[in-house]
């Protein structure tokens, strides 16, 4: 017994509802530890995702409209008078008189003014006189001529003396007809002593006054005048429209002093050439004005509307990009941005025409951001628009 007693113990193995109990710790710690990491590895993922739908610019996109079939542009025009001309004295001498002050209205021939011409009137005395000796000349020349020429048929004159006489008639008969020339020339200048209207107009200029003394020549213009019952009308068309325009066609003009109202002019003429500098077309538009009530030199507001040679399409201005590349517009391809170059045409400050570079089922971007580029990925917030 007492063997038994001192005899050391065994301690028995841990109990297995412990071992039950540590597994089960273990496993839970496993599958947390997995949990956790799959969670961090998912919020990383929609972190990436969302910051990527951050980065990527949020737009909208809609279908450029189509345009109108006839296009219509205004374009400034100079009015001027259908015939100007200055009006310049063919004699000199003093202005007696002048009939028309600027403003009046005057016919074809009406008498403008009157010039003494004293220095003319003299040399045309003088004239006169020298044809008179002239033709006494000539009449004794060709006397003698005749009486040689009757006496040389019978040897009673040589025939070098003959000769002699009936060259000298020639030459007296000469003198008269240069001396009529001459008489005739100073009736002329005579005549220009008074200044008649070449045309019907209006007097639009008077430089002269009594008693001044009249030049002939450029030098300085008695009166101006200006035919106004019709009006010609000049401005240049830009190349791209050149086609649609033709003689015969009748526009409509507008005047900044006649508000609200409207004036029909016709295409008369055009210089059939494109001026190299500016790249347009000089035209010529005829408008009539017997009521007077348009002043040549007014500025005129020509309004065209031709019919398109090619369909053009319409975006807001907004759309529009700007850049060193030149005009372009962002059309969406997928979910990606491509710039398309354009050519603009005409623009009314919220919309505006694309001549080219865009197709009527393209996917406009409306507003692009500044910081838009080729191929950037895009947010569309509408992304039924457009049907695609």
């Amino acid at each position: 017994m007492t063997d038994e007693k001192q005899k050391p113990q065994v301690k028995p193995g841990l109990p297995r509802a412990v071992i039950a109990l540590m597994l089960v710790f273990v496993v839970v710690t496993v599958v947390l530890a997995v949990v956790g990491v799959m969670n961090r590895r998912h919020s990383y993922t929609v972190l990436a995702e969302r910051t990527r739908e951050l980065a990527s610019p949020t737009v909208n996109v809609a279908q450029p409209k189509s345009g109108a079939p006839v296009t219509s542009f205004t374009l400034p025009g100079n009015v001027t008078a259908f015939t100007d001309s200055p009006i310049y004295a063919r004699t000199s001498g003093y202005l007696t008189r002048w009939y028309f002050d600027i403003g009046a209205k005057v016919k074809k021939g009406a008498l403008l003014a009157e010039i003494s011409t004293p220095e003319v009137d003299q040399q045309l005395h003088q004239a006169e006189a020298e044809l008179v000796i002239a033709k006494a000349n000539a009449n004794n020349a060709k006397a003698q001529a005749d009486r040689y020429s009757g006496l040389v048929k019978s040897n009673a004159v040589s025939q070098q003396e003959t000769e002699t006489y009936v060259s000298q008639a020639a030459a007296t008969e000469a003198a008269v007809h240069s001396a009529e020339a001459n008489v005739q020339r100073l009736h002329e200048l005579k005549s220009f002593q008074k200044v008649y209207a070449p045309f019907d107009g209006v007097v639009t200029a008077r430089n002269i006054d009594t008693g001044q003394l009249i030049e002939t020549g450029a030098g300085k213009e008695l009166f101006h005048l200006q035919a106004v019952n019709t009006l010609r009308v000049y401005t240049n068309v830009p190349e791209d429209q050149t086609a649609a325009i033709h003689a015969g066609q009748s526009y409509e003009l507008t005047f900044a002093e006649h508000p609200g109202r409207s004036f029909t002019a016709k295409l008369a003429r055009t210089a059939d050439a494109i001026d190299p500098a500016s790249r347009t077309l000089l035209v010529e538009l005829d408008i009539d004005n017997k009521s007077g009530e348009i002043l040549p030199g007014s500025l005129a507001q020509v309004h065209f509307k031709v019919a398109r040679q090619n369909p053009t399409l319409i975006v807001p201005v907004s759309a529009l990009i700007f850049r060193r590349d030149g005009t372009q517009v962002a059309t969406l391809n997928g979910i990606k941005a491509h710039l398309n170059p354009v050519v603009i045409g005409e623009d009314d400050g919220q919309s505006v025409q694309i001549v080219t570079g865009l197709k009527a089922d393209d996917r406009v971007i409306q507003d692009p951001p500044d910081s838009l580029i080729e191929g950037e990925e895009v947010r569309v917030v509408n992304p039924a628009a457009g049907g695609k």
